[in-house]
């Protein structure tokens, strides 16, 4: 039997409950695989501060899921950044069918967490992008010097609202009920602040405006009055949204047992309805969603899922064992910018693990520059060059004549361009989506469903523009997606824009929020998509 995609558990979800399952298995000598689609550390990682979680006294969220992630990493957890696009139970070994091929396991833990709950007013889906927004972290420098609307009344709307703060002319917190719902401490901070003013009863009815927000009109849901907040002269506002979550659940609907609003319902040690199926973090039915929660969650499903495990072997005699060296998938996480980190670009973990990925590398690729006199071309050359060093099977060139430099084109030895290209540093959360890029460029390529395949190669040829954002999470699931289709259909082109060094390309598109994708130089799309969204939403533009 070929053990090489045999593991003791799945792990689906990099946030801290999959992350703290992951250490306690790995720890405990059982291979184990945690698969995250888009930035591992999940919805915490965009936390610009965490100050309750017990023994750390202050923490950047990213930088709290880093630890994480090395500590895991650091007693034998493998990573692999892939969508999981079927799971099925049963049988000898679980299967999880993913965007990199099947793995094979006698236990899975479900830990994909939960993304922004809409609330459905009207102008909500009209204006997302152009005024609307879901994450204070990606979005909130757009709205510099405007005022700015926060509709919740919970730990996120508190918190982001202070966040806020530090671009907006003013802060108004919108929320239904009469008071905050957090802790006092939280809610505190945002009702003290100067910049921050709390309107209670408040509900939004309709956003509207003509190319961007101008106008939210709300009632008192307690006396019925209406009124109307409307942006300066020559100003647009900002409206976030933070009433609470949706439950990541899709991948088990008709499998496990959920709840009325989808959230998978577990018994006290974390497994599911379906035996050797557990769940953790926030997609689970639970009273409190917090890190601290997520990772004893994690930690119960661990524990839980050791005995599983222990009980399959001796049934069914497989027994994992990692590979020698294991290989490892680059980490989505925050990279340091070239000529920062003191150490150099790249640590030794990272190192390791694009070594991993250029030994799979089938063909030679050329790292074609177009540069300017600004001090991120000079990074990005160092980054290129930096990579280069790394390979044989990387080169650079700095011949390129982009007009939107700095920019790196990814070409064929015969100078052929592949359609990707990134124009900015490939840093921040975009670090691992680069890689893959080369990867799915260089070939094989992350291994597709033969569907998904031919449906992506019907498509007549476009122009794709990714705008992003380095501290946004939600960026590298559309920029995947996007650089997968234009590695494999040679009449598609993915380029992807760093928006804190084209401003003018934002002022253009009048791009608010992040991801956005423009088509052809004309229609634009707001939030993530994965890889069968935007073929889907593609064919539907394109016909």
């Amino acid at each position: 039997m070929d053990t090489q995609n045999i593991y003791d558990v799945a792990v689906i979800g990099g946030g801290p409950a999959g992350l703290t399952a992951a250490l306690y298995l790995a720890r405990a000598k059982y291979r184990v695989v945690v698969v995250e689609k888009a930035s591992f550390g999940g919805q915490a990682a965009t936390t610009h501060e965490v100050v309750n979680y017990p023994g750390v006294l202050k923490a950047g969220g990213a930088e709290l899921t880093e630890t994480m992630r090395r500590q895991a990493e650091g007693f034998g957890a493998e990573f692999l950044a892939a969508e999981v696009q079927a799971l099925e139970m049963g049988g000898e070994l679980a299967r999880l069918r993913t965007t990199r091929g099947e793995l094979r396991c006698h236990g899975v833990l479900l830990a994909t967490g939960g993304h922004p709950r809409t609330i459905g007013f009207a102008g909500e889906a009209e204006y997302r992008g152009r005024g609307i927004a879901y994450c204070a972290t990606c979005d909130g420098e757009f709205f510099t010097g405007r005022d700015v609307y926060v509709i919740g009344g919970g730990y996120a709307a508190a918190e982001e609202a202070v966040f806020l703060t530090k671009y907006a002319r003013q802060v108004t917190v919108l929320m239904r009920g009469a008071d905050f719902s957090c802790a006092g401490s939280v809610a505190e901070a945002a009702r003290s602040h100067p910049k921050v003013r709390v309107l209670p009863h408040t509900e939004v009815d309709e956003a509207a405006g003509d190319t961007l927000l101008r106008r939210i009109r709300y009632r008192n849901n307690r006396t019925g009055e209406r009124g109307e907040f409307t942006a300066p002269a020559g100003e647009n506002i900002g409206l976030f949204v933070f009433a609470g979550y949706q439950p990541n659940s899709a991948l088990v609907q008709g499998l496990a047992e959920l709840d009325a609003q989808g959230y998978v319902i577990t018994r006290p040690n974390m497994e599911t309805s379906v035996p050797g199926l557990f769940a953790a973090g926030d997609v689970c039915a639970k009273p409190l969603r917090q890190i601290a929660t997520a990772v004893g969650d994690g930690a119960l499903a661990a524990t839980a899922l050791e005995r599983h495990v222990s009980a399959r072997q001796r049934v069914t005699g497989i027994i994992p064992v990692p590979p020698q060296p294991a290989p490892a998938e680059p980490a989505a996480q925050p990279q340091p910018a070239a000529g920062q980190g003191g150490g150099g670009l790249f640590d030794a973990a990272t190192l390791a693990q694009l070594q991993a990925v250029f030994t799979r590398m089938e063909r030679p690729l050329v790292l074609r520059l177009s540069l300017d006199d600004r001090p991120a071309s000079a990074e990005l050359r160092a980054y290129a060059e930096a990579l280069a060093a790394l390979t044989d099977k990387v080169s650079v060139t700095t011949d390129g004549t982009d007009p939107h430099a700095p920019c790196v084109q990814v070409c064929l030895q015969d100078g052929t361009w592949t359609g990707l290209g990134f124009h900015g540093v490939p840093g921040g959360h975009e670090f691992t989506s680069f890689i893959l890029g080369l990867y799915n460029a260089a070939g094989p390529g992350q291994a597709l469903p033969a569907d998904t395949e031919a449906r992506i190669r019907a498509l007549p040829g476009c122009r794709l523009q990714v705008m992003v954002s380095l501290s946004c999470t939600m960026c590298p699931e559309l920029v995947t997606a996007a650089q997968r289709i234009a590695a494999l259909h040679p009449g598609i082109s993915a380029e992807v824009f760093d928006l804190n060094h084209f401003p003018a390309l934002r002022d253009t598109y009048q791009v608010m929020s992040v991801p956005c994708l423009v088509l052809d130089g004309g229609t634009a799309t707001f939030g993530k998509k994965n890889l069968d969204q935007l073929t889907d939403w593609l064919h539907g533009q394109l016909g």
